[in-house]
């Protein structure tokens, strides 16, 4: 049914790219987007021992058996001293892995590596300004997660629809569109826009395959589309999370000290906070990365159910387009 660039790229049967979700996406939920017929990229950060990322990578082959999963390298600038984006890099081109999600800044300076492994790179932008750049540099596609996208929205904020209207037009390599994609419809519009498929996150993060606690599931199937927030654009790091009391916190300092600097947000912002609630299922703390898709993500289900699900609304939305079959 879906012949697309992204389909041929990655083999899928269906043009959805589960985007690597921070924590959570591992060996078994990118076994699950296989299954599903959709593909999905565990996230290096993740792993921050290279010995842990080999082994994840190695988990994922077997899982897999042959279908695509790929790896995310986040690129945006450490707290810490120490780079190590390289490396990662050249350790996923020895582990034979086909496909790298890269977000964060420029990936130029790590193509050479990936072009010699022959690694399709997919890098992911919050607007279409950075995806022309991404095109000039040549990497292969782009992902543009709007506004409305869990996680980094940059500081444009421009929408989902805007961006993708505005890649058709400019862009000549494939592209993706994301931010606040829950449903078939949207999958279908998107391709009629031009793009080659979908990025998907929130939407997943209700799979029972992905390891997080049941209560941080459930939490999240409960909530709607008005129970996000935007904080942090005072550091230029603009993160949509859940509206919990973290970043209601981090929201009101920002309002009373806009040039409030990074070393005091971090007791509050730092990831292994947010890590905790994953395991724990105390979604009160810890900047939780949540689109307003959440408005979409109605139980917890096998990821397999949530992918047929969206299948069986696009050709719905397909139907729509064309009378005479639904007659």
């Amino acid at each position: 049914m879906f012949d697309t660039a992204v389909t041929r790229a990655f083999g899928t049967r269906l043009p959805i790219v589960a985007g690597g979700l921070m924590w959570l996406s591992d060996a078994d939920y990118v076994a699950a987007c296989a299954d599903a017929g959709i593909v999905g990229f565990i996230t290096a950060a993740s792993f921050p021992e290279p010995a842990d990322l080999r082994t994840e990578v190695a988990r994922a082959r077997d899982l897999c058996d042959g279908r695509a999963f790929g790896v995310n390298v986040s690129m945006l600038p450490k707290l810490v001293e120490g780079e190590t984006v390289a490396e990662t890099f050249r350790l996923i081109a020895d582990e034979g892995v086909r496909f790298v999600e890269t977000s964060g800044r420029n990936p130029e300076p790590y193509l050479p590596i990936l072009r010699d492994a022959d690694i399709t790179v997919l890098h992911k932008v919050p607007s279409v300004r950075f995806a022309l750049k991404a095109e000039a540099v040549g990497v292969d596609m782009v992902s543009i997660v709007g506004a409305e996208c869990g996680g980094h929205p940059g500081l444009d904020l421009i929408g989902t629809v805007v961006n993708e209207a505005l890649a058709e037009r400019r862009l000549s390599i494939p592209f993706l569109i994301g931010g606040g994609i829950g449903a078939g419809s949207q999958i279908i519009g998107a391709l009629a826009a031009g793009a080659a498929g979908v990025v998907i996150g929130t939407r997943f993060l209700v799979a029972e395959e992905l390891g997080a606690h049941v209560g941080y599931k459930q939490a999240l199937a409960d909530a709607s589309e008005r129970d996000t927030l935007l904080t942090m654009a005072s550091v230029r790091n603009t993160i949509r999370t859940l509206a919990n009391d973290t970043a209601r916190e981090v929201a009101a300092l920002e309002r009373e000290d806009p040039e409030i600097g990074i070393e005091r947000l971090m007791p509050l912002v730092a990831g292994r906070i947010g890590r905790a609630a994953y395991r724990s299922g105390d979604i009160s703390r810890g900047m939780l990365s949540a689109g307003q898709s959440l408005g979409l993500t109605d139980r917890i289900a096998p990821l397999a159910t949530i992918v047929a699900e969206l299948e069986a609304e696009a050709m719905v939305a397909l139907d729509r387009l064309r009378p005479e079959r639904a007659s």
